[in-house]
């Protein structure tokens, strides 16, 4: 599977074409919601995995094809576990003027060099979902040498040093940190990090695992209001950006997939493009979440995940 991934269709970005800097499911955490799946390599210590030039080689040849509204540093992985990551920046910002996003967990921001690595992204979307730490060890099942004090400082030191625009994503998950005491915490937090927008969000397709549950869009509604004017709902359909043609792309793929498995080849022929864009197209879509795979007599087959 290729690095550069997308345009994908995003819920809070538009069409955002993704860049996937660490190895399947390579994490700091393990939570209950991911939509990617269950964690198999628990790390803290961040590493090379690509070389920088792979990837922005990737990245040029797709953009010579699409627009993407952002570019976003995410994928299967924390991205701050990539230990070139601000090399990687530099690098994109010489070759485009387009917005650049680092999609992160928040967990290694306390680290001074970690946090100094990602300063020159225009966007930055930590997660938070708690000032509890019970109800932290439940949710991200984290690695034993992560604290949440620790996660707190980071998110509050990243606002004073980074100079770009801050959205903080709080995911709310019904049972757990979405209770009257759970969200008078994080209101404490949030004024404290002070980030430009508070993104609420929910477990909207399947999650790793089944105690991961949705809030409903009533109590969403409650804790916007609570949480005030920087508060938006961002749970629900995704938003596919201004070109027409990756938004039918997109929908065609999405539509043969509902009605049955396909393959690669499948889609390939069926959609005119090439096998690259075939991996690039499939594996963005794997990782929102709108599809997923299967084996079946040695052949890897897509089809929609939809709750």
């Amino acid at each position: 599977m290729p690095h550069v991934f997308g345009p994908v269709p995003s819920r809070r970005l538009g069409l955002s074409m993704g860049i996937d800097l660490i190895p399947a499911k390579t994490c700091t955490y393990d939570c209950l919601y991911c939509q990617v799946g269950r964690t198999t390599s628990k790390i803290l210590d961040p590493q090379a995995f690509v070389p920088v030039g792979d990837v922005i080689a990737e990245l040029e040849k797709r953009l010579q094809k699409s627009a993407p509204d952002v570019i976003t540093l995410a994928g299967s992985g924390e991205p701050t576990l990539y230990s070139e990551i601000d090399k990687l920046i530099s690098s994109i910002k010489e070759i485009t003027k387009t917005d650049l996003v680092l999609l992160t967990n928040g967990a290694l921001l306390f680290r001074h060099e970690v946090r100094k690595r990602v300063l020159e992204a225009d966007i930055i979307m930590p997660t938070l979902t708690t000032t509890s730490d019970k109800t932290f060890k439940r949710i991200h099942r984290p690695h034993p040498g992560l604290s949440l004090d620790a996660v707190l400082e980071g998110l509050e030191t990243l606002r004073q040093d980074f100079k770009g625009r801050l959205f903080l994503e709080v995911v709310l998950l019904a049972g757990i940190n979405d209770t009257e005491k759970e969200i008078e915490g994080l209101k404490q937090a949030i004024e404290r990090i002070d980030p430009d927008k508070i993104q609420l969000n929910t477990v909207v397709r399947p999650p790793a695992d089944q105690g991961a549950i949705s809030v409903d869009r009533k109590r969403l509604e409650d804790i916007k209001i609570y949480f005030g004017e920087k508060a938006e709902i961002v749970a629900g359909g995704p938003k596919l950006g201004e070109s027409v043609e990756e938004q039918s792309l997109i929908r065609t793929l999405l539509d043969m997939a509902a009605r049955r498995p396909l393959r690669s080849v499948d889609i390939s022929c069926a959609l005119n493009l090439s096998m690259a864009d075939v991996e690039s197209l499939v594996k963005g879509l794997l990782i929102k979440g709108y599809l997923r795979s299967q084996e079946h007599g040695g052949e890897v087959y897509y089809a929609t995940c939809r709750q």
